[in-house]
């Protein structure tokens, strides 16, 4: 299909809830996606996190296949196999407890509030609150829009739910003023990704895990973005000293297909009764299969290879920072996580204007917070890739005269 037909089709048909780039995917294998005139790009952007192991793994293709010929659909209502075997991979490799399955990370972090408002309300004489943090995000669906700390994604949908209080990211004492009897539970992202890439110090993590303890408090860790060997752990959660109550994940979880988990820590296991929570998609078959084989597939070298090479990509982002002096304002990141935050300057390229100048050159990226370049490629890239990626951005700088 012609491409100016696919714009006006979409435009047509679709729901005004993306602001696409000028690119109609044909297919894609590995770390690269071709469009439907046949120009290859490199995948720097992973679909947001999700193809952690790049498009269509072998082994996770494989086993979408032979599930879906076996079935793709049972209700909840009756054991399947390989979601017992994903429930119980998922808790040995984190806090333990129990699995709840469902679509996506909104639905995730959605069971996450119910799961601790129902804690609160039983453990902890009725408290109901959540602290959250500035430059969250937790989903769009009016509950977790509730829970985000973002103004400008929520102005258009009040009155929102009530119970979330905000506190200021990497502040404890921010934390601390806001801890109250109605205090059931703190939602934090390790890594805010939609917020900007704002990486969490040790010393606010740690202090707010011990703080969680002390004031018998549920803590929530949002590793929707950041789970499944983003930042170079299994959970980002593991570079720190701390051990959450309850874990949500998505994103790479399936592989590339929808995949929502929430694990409920030993503390919060056994707080739903029957009816009280559900999806009827949740662990759908196909998806399972996919997730198995993804597990499958990340062991200690995928996740000392995207350290490693997170650092490198980090080095080679913080020369180009040198190279361009006001340009860049920034770079940050954990792991294969990362970001360079170019300066709000009239003068300066503008975010979106960058990443379009980047496909144009066959480099996908992102950007958020307007001006914030997000990149997160592959766990198994090589130095190759990342001098790949870094060059076209240089490209683009030098094109466009940003030397100061």
């Amino acid at each position: 299909m012609e491409k100016n037909s696919v714009f006006r089709k979409d435009k047509k048909y679709i729901a005004n809830t993306y602001n696409r780039y000028p690119m109609v995917v044909s297919h894609a294998k590995g770390k690269y996606v071709w469009d439907t005139a046949g120009k290859k790009y490199l995948d720097f952007f992973c679909g947001l996190s999700v193809t952690g192991f790049g498009h269509c793994h072998p082994a996770v293709v494989k086993a979408v296949r032979k599930q879906a010929g076996r079935f793709m659909h049972v209700s909840n209502l009756y054991y399947t196999s390989p979601q017992l075997e994903l429930a119980g991979i998922l808790v040995k490799l984190s806090i333990g407890g129990k699995v709840f399955f469902s679509n996506s990370g909104a639905e995730a972090n959605e069971c996450a509030v119910k799961a601790a408002r129902k804690w609160g309300k039983h453990e902890k004489a009725g408290a109901h609150e959540i602290i959250i943090f500035k430059n969250s995000f937790h989903g769009r669906t009016i509950g977790t829009l509730s829970a985000t700390g973002q103004e400008k994604h929520k102005k258009e949908f009040t009155p929102l739910l009530q119970g979330f209080r905000q506190a200021e990211f990497n502040d404890i004492n921010s934390v601390k003023k806001l801890i109250g009897k109605k205090t059931c539970a703190v939602l934090v992202e390790v890594v805010q990704g939609e917020g900007g890439v704002n990486v969490a110090r040790a010393d606010f993590l740690e202090q707010l895990y011990k703080l969680s303890i002390k004031e018998n408090i549920l803590s929530i860790f949002d590793e929707v973005q950041t789970g499944f060997g983003r930042t170079g752990r299994v959970f980002a959660w593991q570079h720190f000293r701390v051990k959450p109550d309850i874990i949500t994940m998505a994103k790479a979880a399936g592989g590339g297909l929808p995949m929502g988990i929430t694990v409920l820590g030993d503390k919060v296991k056994d707080t739903f009764e029957t009816g009280e929570h559900g999806s009827t998609f949740g662990a759908n078959p196909v998806c399972v299969a996919a997730a198995l084989a993804n597990a499958g597939l990340l062991n200690e070298n995928v996740l000392r290879n995207a350290r490693d090479k997170g650092s490198y990509l980090k080095d080679r982002l913080e020369k180009l920072k040198f190279k361009y002096p006001g340009v860049i304002k920034d770079v940050r990141g954990l792991g294969l996580m990362l970001a360079a935050e170019l300066s709000v300057s009239e003068k300066i390229i503008k975010g979106r204007a960058f990443v379009c100048r980047c496909l144009e050159r066959g480099l996908l990226i992102n950007c958020t917070q307007d001006c914030i370049i997000r990149l997160m490629p592959p766990l198994t890239i090589s130095k190759a890739d990342a001098d790949s990626a870094v060059k076209i951005m240089d490209g683009v700088f030098e094109k466009y005269g940003l030397r100061s």
